[in-house]
């Protein structure tokens, strides 16, 4: 029996840009803990390390769709190099700023610029969309995005953490700097792989977001992101309250590990139900999947319960993605597929305030109720998306 992700990588050059895109993603989960932990080693304010990793998020949010849309007008060989460069002086100049003892301004300045950061998980699927286009292995290779994702995820807070309590503050955000610099030099150079940069209207072009269904998936994309950032929260402080703080790490894992394990499988399945109607289908497994978690009375079944509601995290981004793919013009796909990334790092942020402000003030099984509702929301999201005509069915 053939192994369909096996298949991807006898693609011409498929291997290249995977590897190359592996190193240069992982940056994005370690810069803002990379910020926190320098910032509060240093200067011993939690405030002001929350502040300016606030300001690097904000911007990348910000910047990384309109990143991308100058990608899909000239080119990822032309525009990365570039962000990429940006992003990595801004890292270098907060580096620096912290070590020579700069004004607080110049850290916030610093965390800006480096908010050029490209999304390069929109990238490396734009690249496999141009190799597999309208074929079946599209699902099977965005599958493997939304795994490496989780993994990158998984590695890379621990990966910034480590090297800057173990060597020097700085260490975390200079080794992103430097991952960055190495993985999108050797993703551009990649030529063979890169997608054609396509023919646009003459004019100015509105953005994809006037498209009422990428308003529709970005809603519920930043929703899962909530539920995702409440996760992260409420799992240390629910393990500090059992008194196993260390436990938090295996209520994370087991979260990371549905996932996983669900998107792995899904792009291995078919299915013959329109992408549209799939897509409620796992927003309502979204929904319903947060609801144990209002039950949980230990660390087992915390973990439980998150591993339970993982298992949908990884199927509705693939069908969010594939979404994307069939009904967003092609000369606007990278755009369109780095602001469901952009809304979900958006949510994870949000969702993390949000569910450390109702565990301030009104406890920690309170903060599950963050989860539900956004879950609910979520499921509210996608129900117009199914009601409207879209293209393409993920068994396509």
């Amino acid at each position: 029996m053939s192994n369909p992700y096996r298949e991807l990588f006898r693609a011409p050059g498929a291997i290249g840009f995977v590897l190359a895109g592996a190193v240069a993603r992982l940056p994005l989960p370690m810069i803002g803990i990379g910020i926190i932990t320098m910032l509060s080693a240093v200067r011993g304010a939690y405030a002001l390390a929350g502040a300016v990793a606030a300001t690097f998020a904000l911007a990348t949010a910000l910047l990384a769709p309109r990143i991308s849309r100058l990608v899909d007008r000239h080119g990822q060989g032309r525009v990365l190099p570039v962000a990429a460069g940006l992003c990595v002086l801004g890292l270098a100049g907060l580096a620096a700023c912290v070590r020579w003892q700069a004004p607080d301004w110049a850290l916030f300045v610093c965390a800006a610029l480096a908010g050029c950061l490209p999304s390069m998980p929109a990238m490396i699927r734009a690249r496999w969309t141009e190799i597999f286009r309208d074929q079946p292995q599209l699902r099977t290779a965005y599958a493997l995005e939304s795994v490496a994702d989780e993994l990158s995820f998984i590695v890379g807070p621990p990966l910034s953490v480590g090297l800057s309590v173990l060597f020097f503050p700085e260490a975390g955000p200079l080794t992103a700097a430097l991952l960055l610099a190495a993985g999108v030099t050797a993703f551009v150079l990649q030529r063979a792989t890169e997608p054609a940069v396509l023919a646009r209207r003459q004019g100015r072009e509105a953005s994809v977001l006037r498209m009422p269904l990428m308003r529709s998936l970005l809603t519920m994309m930043a929703a899962m992101g909530v539920i995702v950032g409440t996760i992260d929260v409420l799992s240390v402080a629910f393990a500090r309250q059992q008194e196993m703080p260390a436990g938090a790490s295996l209520v994370l894992s087991a979260y990371a590990l549905g996932s996983c394990v669900a998107g792995l499988a899904f792009g291995v399945l078919k299915f013959q139900m329109p992408l549209a109607r799939l897509l409620a289908v796992a927003a309502g497994v979204t929904a319903f999947t947060t609801i144990p978690l209002l039950l949980v009375n230990d660390l087992l079944g915390l973990s439980l319960g998150v591993l339970l509601a993982g298992l949908s995290l990884a199927p509705t981004m693939i069908i969010a993605m594939a979404l994307v793919e069939s009904n967003v013009p092609d000369h606007r796909l990278t755009e369109g597929l780095t602001w469901l990334v952009t809304g979900l790092g958006a949510g994870v942020a949000a969702g993390a305030a949000l569910a450390g402000w109702v565990v301030d003030h009104h406890g920690v099984q309170a903060g599950f109720w963050t989860a539900v509702g956004a879950g609910a929301v979520v499921l509210l999201a996608a129900l117009p998306a199914a009601r409207r005509p879209c293209a393409g069915r993920v068994g396509a």
